[in-house]
């Protein structure tokens, strides 16, 4: 077949609307819009490249938040050059290069409602886009060394991993830290573990995936196809004590394993619900092991700006599995929602 026509300047992914509450999810038609203007306080960014995370396909899909209104343009994920700044805007300047925050307004501190409800890829348009608006808080500078690629997987899963490691979870040399499976914030999560001298234990169903992470230095492998009951496996390559920290990306599905994983004392990251939203859950271990249940929502831009400083003194670079053009980000989709990856799948814009 012949490649489709490159899509006009002002162009957006944007999904079509529901037919009889059933949102198809790998139906796509590109866009023509204006090319927004910058309000009071905000920027416009011309999109380099865009990182897909499982938010974007459960959101996609309806299953996210259901009542999602459309047209939406989706992805929270995105690094860009600044194209034209709004009134008021300091700081930053035309021509600066910068990661998109998933909560644009929230800049530090404790989350509040009215600081997460307006999150792009959903309810706010995303960076699926040529073009796109954001409030100058949600725009962040950007490691240099860093590709466009892998400067757009740092907004959603390299904060998360961030947040869950460091903000929340304290981890220090000599910790261990758990992370299940090998998606974007769980690699993350190896290689901030391994760069603060964490021993990093990863799982997954595939023997060259677990080879993969031992490349990026993970301490200690585990198939949990092979070993389901991995989480007394854990226990046991750590001599009994178990792991300071669980990166729970699994949900419902795998906390029971989780929770036999940590140690005494230990902190459990909720973050994604990759496995299943609800089953039955014996909580007595939870208390009667003083474990901590952590919820962890992507993060601010004060802990952003610290991952970066991080980022770039230890050279370290993201790992992106694939990258998409523009023009196959629903073949992008698919990919991500296959599992297949390894690291973060990624759109060229």
């Amino acid at each position: 077949p012949r490649r489709p026509p490159t899509p006009p300047a002002a162009a957006r992914l944007i999904p079509p609307c529901h037919s009889e509450g059933y949102f198809c999810p790998y139906t796509r038609r590109l866009a023509a819009l204006a090319i927004p203007e910058p309000g009071p306080g905000e920027v416009l960014l011309r999109v380099e490249a865009v990182a897909l995370n499982s938010r974007d396909w459960q959101m996609i899909e309806g299953a996210y938040n259901p009542r999602q209104p459309l047209p939406l343009v989706p992805c929270s994920d995105g690094v860009g050059r600044v194209e034209a700044l709004g009134p008021g805007v300091g700081g930053i300047e035309v021509g600066d290069r910068v990661c998109t925050l998933m909560a644009p307004e929230w800049t530090a501190g404790p989350p509040r409602r009215e600081l997460i409800r307006s999150t792009l890829g959903g309810p706010r348009d995303g960076a699926l886009a040529q073009y796109l608006v954001l409030p100058a808080s949600g725009a962040v500078p950007c490691p240099p060394a860093l590709t466009a690629a892998e400067g757009a997987t740092l907004g959603v899963a390299g904060l998360t991993a961030w947040s869950a490691l460091v903000s929340h979870g304290g981890v220090t040399a000599g910790d261990t830290v758990l992370t299940l499976g090998t998606g974007g914030v769980s690699i993350f999560a190896l290689q901030l573990g391994v760069l603060l001298g964490a021993r990093v234990i990863v799982t997954s169903s595939s023997d060259a995936k677990l080879a993969r992470a031992r490349e990026l230095g993970a301490w200690r492998t585990i198939n949990y196809r092979d070993t389901p009951e991995w989480g007394r496996e854990v226990q046991t390559l750590t001599e009994g004590r178990g792991a300071d920290l669980v990166v729970e990306v699994g949900g419902a599905g795998t906390l029971e394993q989780s929770i036999r994983a940590v140690a005494i004392g230990g902190t459990i990251a909720l973050i994604g619900v990759l496995s299943s939203r609800q089953a039955e859950l014996n909580v007595v271990p939870v208390f009667m092991r003083q474990v901590r249940l952590q919820g962890v929502l992507v993060g601010h831009r004060r802990a952003f700006e610290e991952m970066g400083r991080a980022i770039e003194a230890h050279d370290l670079h993201p790992v992106v599995d694939r990258v998409f053009p523009f023009e196959e980000a629903p073949e992008a989709i698919r990919q991500l929602r296959s599992g297949a990856h390894f690291g973060k799948v990624c759109v060229e814009v």
